[in-house]
């Protein structure tokens, strides 16, 4: 497979899928990238999977001693976090020069409720880094994910790479895989509701901690649940009509929380952008992608829903 390479005056960014069939094609799209990286003094990241990870280390040798290397299963859990917590924060740290990154956000276990913020997030990639030296391989196993997931593959990158060689996207249209994924999510079957305003933000935060109590959750992420639902009712109060509806259940393993309001969010990176040193303010949904476990969104020309997941 080829290395995906610029072309003079073309935009610095370049964000190709690498599409693999099996471990021989995995290290093939990706370990000449890393080493090529490297040769030309470069930084580069790998975050992708845990047995994927340890293939690259074992294949790397020494070299892996050179890399960033990240577990996505952990550091993108979430994928609201992989933009500013995973690669915003390694390619921020070398502003002046050009940065390599593999990113596999997508394998075949995530659930349903996780692909949709991982479609957007492949989409997103591309408004983060417009103008950026900064070139972002994704990996997609076409062995095990499904054609559906492959096609939005093609629509999220505008650069493809397979056993053939590599070509342009025909189907290349982000936008399309931002909005078209921005779907109202399915109502819980049972639910305690809270419409919270001013006056009654402890009652919230005492309901946040009280079901994340009941649901086993450990201190640390006690505290957590509560904060992130602090920070989502407080946001629904001060820009959403003064109002939130907060509702929390448990359902797949998982404690779930959800806020909507009479607000709109314009900004398709919000809770993307990473905090600037001694920002203080307008953290309150880069917190929430950075302390949750999976963060869906919803939001229209008056409303916005925000679910967060936490494992139990």
């Amino acid at each position: 497979m080829s290395t995906p390479v610029d072309t003079p005056g073309a935009e610095p960014f370049v964000h190709p899928a690498l599409f693999y069939r099996g471990a021989d094609e995995y290290l093939d799209g990706t370990v000449p990238f890393i080493r090529s990286g490297l040769a030309a003094g470069e930084p580069v990241a790998v975050a992708v999977p845990g047995p994927n990870l340890a293939l690259l280390r074992a294949e790397l040798g020494a070299d892996a001693e050179q890399v960033r290397l990240l577990d996505m299963n952990t550091a993108g859990r979430n994928p609201g976090r992989i933009i500013p917590g995973v690669l915003r924060a390694f390619a921020d740290t070398h502003p002046q020069q050009p940065v390599r990154i593999i990113g596999e956000p997508i394998w075949p276990t995530r659930t349903d409720d996780e692909y949709p913020a991982c479609a957007q997030h492949e989409a997103l990639i591309n408004l983060a880094f417009t103008g950026r030296d900064v070139t972002i391989l994704c990996p997609y196993d076409t062995e095990n994910l499904t054609p559906a997931v492959l096609a939005d593959a093609e629509t999220t990158h505008p650069l493809l790479i397979d056993g053939t060689g590599q070509r342009t996207s025909t189907a290349y249209n982000p936008e399309r895989i931002i909005t078209g994924y921005n779907q109202p999510l399915p109502e819980p079957a049972d639910a305690t509701e809270l419409t919270v305003d001013a006056t009654n933000l402890a009652q919230a935060r005492f309901l946040a901690r009280t079901h994340a109590l009941q649901a086993g959750l450990t201190d640390d992420r006690i505290a957590d649940v509560e904060l992130v639902v602090t920070e989502l009712v407080t946001n629904s109060i001060d820009h959403g009509g003064g109002t939130g509806r907060l509702r929390i259940w448990t359902a797949g393993g998982h404690l779930v929380c959800d806020v909507r309001d009479q607000g709109t969010l314009t900004d398709p990176l919000a809770g993307r952008h990473p905090a600037a040193p001694g920002q203080h303010r307008q953290r309150g949904l880069l917190l929430v992608n950075h302390m949750s476990d999976l963060v869906r969104l919803h939001t229209g020309t008056r409303s916005t829903a925000i679910r967060v997941h936490f494992r139990l």
